[in-house]
C-alpha cells in the first residue's frame, strides 16, 4: 500500500517493528534499517541494481529476513520542491513493489541526503574506495532517520 503522506504511513504502520529506508539510484539501491522501536537508522547494504524483478527479490529477502513492517523510499525532489524524472522513476518503482508486498510504502524528501552522507564519510576520514562502496546505504540511513524523527512526532 502506497501512503500519500508520512502521516498516512504512520497510520498504516503497526505500533512497533523495524522499517527500511531506501536510496534508489540508477545503478544501486542503498538500504538502511531501523531498530524495532524506530529510534535509530543504521546503514545495512548496497544492492547492485539490474532488472526490477531481481532488485525486488533482493529487497524482499531483506524484508523477510529482518521481519520489516514498512518501507520508506527517498523521493529525489528538485531543489524548488517539484518532481522531475528521478522522482517519477522512484514512484514507478514503488508502484511495481506494491504489487509484490502488502507492506506500507511511504516517501521522504531526500534532497541533500547524499551530500550529508558524503560529508559524514569525509569527516570520518573514509577512503575514496570505501566511500564509493557505502555512500548509498549511508544516504539511505539519512533518509530513514529523517522519516523516523518525523514519525516520532506523529505517533
Amino acid at each position: 500500500m502506497i501512503c500519500a503522506s508520512i502521516e498516512a504511513l504512520a497510520a498504516a504502520l503497526p505500533r512497533t517493528g523495524a522499517i527500511a529506508g531506501l536510496d534508489l539510484g540508477t545503478k544501486t539501491l542503498g538500504v538502511a534499517v531501523s531498530d524495532g522501536l524506530r529510534g535509530v537508522a543504521s546503514p545495512l547494504v548496497t544492492i547492485r541494481r539490474s532488472k526490477f524483478t531481481a532488485d525486488a527479490q533482493a529487497l524482499l529477502g531483506i524484508v523477510q529476513e529482518r521481519a520489516l513492517v514498512g518501507l520508506v523510499l527517498g523521493l529525489p525532489l528538485n531543489m524548488d520542491g517539484s518532481e522531475g524524472p528521478r522522482a517519477q522513476s522512484t514512484r514507478a518503482f514503488a508502484r511495481n513493489l506494491e504489487r509484490l508486498t502488502d507492506l506500507p510504502i511511504g516517501f521522504w524528501d531526500e534532497r541533500l541526503s547524499t551530500v550529508a552522507a558524503e560529508r559524514a564519510l569525509l569527516e570520518g576520514d573514509t577512503s575514496r574506495k570505501r566511500r564509493a562502496e557505502v555512500i548509498d546505504q549511508v544516504a539511505a540511513g539519512y533518509i530513514l532517520q529523517g522519516a523516523l524523527d518525523r514519525l516520532r512526532f506523529i505517533g
